[in-house]
């Protein structure tokens, strides 16, 4: 595979969505071909999962086994519909989550088996990492406050205690500490200006961009 799969990470409202748009424009500008897709909803089956994991219902609460293997489902067909098709065709990939998501919501953040989630996790990805993992370092608070701040209401992950979501914070900084040589912390509370230029400067020191 001589494309790049570029992943970015992080809490709700860090910014991911912002970032991901200048980094594309940014990339395209220097004549790269440019991907931009995101788990869960990357492909059309994932659309539909996406909006089971992510719709709020009062009557009818998502298991959270259930949860791991609908995000697992939609990540085993966006590995082989979009992800390795386009990497095998040398495009960069901008993905707005990916696996270390599963490893901090899931496994930290409502507490199931990582051992589970690690071997769900490999079927469904055959294997593929990504090259190169941004993670968008916030305050949960700040985040949360910047979601709110939009128009869209808050979906079900959103709308979780404010302990959840410290739970996902800390589960991204162990595995930040666990793979620094695939995962790069950039602090998410900077302007979007400086949070794009930073982003510059590691996609060429580690990519060679």
């Amino acid at each position: 595979m001589s494309g790049k799969l570029i992943v970015f990470e992080g809490v709700e409202g860090c910014g991911k969505t912002t970032q991901m748009q200048l980094c594309c424009q940014w990339l395209e500008n220097l004549g790269i071909s440019v991907i931009v897709t995101r788990e869960p909803g990357g492909t059309e089956l994932g659309l539909h999962l996406r909006r089971l994991l992510l719709e709020k219902s009062e009557d009818k609460p998502v298991a959270d086994v259930t949860e791991l293997l609908l995000y697992a489902a939609d990540r085993a067909q966006h590995v082989e519909q979009k992800l390795k098709p386009n990497l095998a065709l040398g495009k960069y990939i901008l993905c707005d989550r990916y696996t270390d998501s599963t490893v901090a919501y899931q496994g930290y953040g409502r507490g199931l088996n990582m051992s589970l989630i690690e071997q769900l996790n490999y079927i469904a990805t055959a294997g593929l990492t990504s090259d190169l993992t941004i993670w968008l370092d916030v305050d949960v608070e700040m985040g949360l406050s910047r979601k709110r701040g939009d128009a869209v209401p808050l979906d079900r992950i959103e709308q979780e205690t404010i302990a959840f979501h410290r739970r996902v914070s800390h589960g991204y900084s162990k595995l930040a500490a666990a793979h620094p040589s695939r995962i790069v912390r950039v602090d998410g509370s900077l302007s979007k200006e400086t949070v794009h230029g930073v982003i510059q400067d590691i996609l060429r020191d580690r990519l060679q961009v």
